[in-house]
């Protein structure tokens, strides 16, 4: 059994397709998948979703490259969300600075607000990071994230900043990327994270696994995601898989 911990069923990409992409779930083996809304007709799509499938959790947070829209009463919106059943985590958040939509201060205001947000609620964080690693750990660090932990989603940087995230009580998470011949570093870390802080995801429809790598993803592509990470690790698939649920459950307390 696997739990994809990060898709976006929740966007217009699978409205034609949507029981198909359920199917192939199931016959892969997800029985539990994560809904991240990231802004406000996502989190609203996300909130009804959890609500008539009994394999979706959700997240609810405010992406980084819309930190500039953000307004107070969002936040206040976010802060009760988090308190309806099967809302499992705050996400995702974080910093990214490929984008230019959102200055970089304003990304870091809204970043930190939502921080402590979820310490005030305790629930877990899901980061979304890209090319902000220094900035990012620094603001977990500040702002004491390691009272919550939470997720390093998607994750594709080094294993000395592994380290220090496995330290703030974060799970690692990986995609789709780690199956690419030139992910040298996510291979590497895959190998080293210790089994009980290891996490899976699509991030779909995003950052599809090869040999599918450029279509659309979903979530049943989760398993070449496992299926790697085994490799990776000298170990059956059932072990991965296994050890993956039991993380998931654990973080979100389910």
């Amino acid at each position: 059994m696997l739990f994809d911990t990060h898709t976006h069923l929740n966007i217009p990409d699978f409205k034609e397709d949507y029981e198909d992409v359920l199917l192939r779930a199931e016959e892969a083996g997800v029985t539990k998948m994560l809904i991240v809304g990231f802004d406000r007709p996502t989190i609203t799509e996300a909130i009804r979703m959890i609500q008539t499938d009994s394999r979706f959790y959700g997240a609810v947070g405010w992406h980084p490259v819309d930190a500039i829209d953000m307004t107070e009463e969002d936040l206040l919106w976010i802060e009760e969300l988090l308190h309806q059943p099967k809302v499992v985590a705050l996400g995702e958040i974080g910093l990214d600075y490929h984008w230019d939509k959102s200055p970089q201060d304003i990304q870091k205001q809204v970043f930190r607000k939502q921080i402590q947000l979820a310490r005030k609620c305790q629930v877990p964080i899901i980061i979304h990071n890209r090319e902000a690693t220094e900035d990012i750990v620094a603001i977990l660090k500040e702002e004491h994230a390691e009272d919550i932990g939470g997720i390093m989603h998607c994750y594709s940087d080094n294993w000395d900043y592994a380290k220090q995230c496995l330290d703030m009580n974060f799970y690692i998470s990986f995609g789709g990327p780690v199956t690419f011949k030139n992910a040298p570093l996510q291979r590497e870390v895959a190998a080293k994270v210790p089994i009980n802080r290891l996490l899976i995801e699509t991030d779909c429809p995003y950052l599809s696994p090869h040999p599918y790598r450029g279509k659309r993803n979903e979530p049943a592509r989760v398993k070449l995601v496992a299926e790697k990470i085994a490799e990776l690790r000298h170990i059956t698939y059932e072990e991965l898989a296994n050890a993956t649920m039991e993380n998931a459950l654990r973080l979100f307390k389910i």
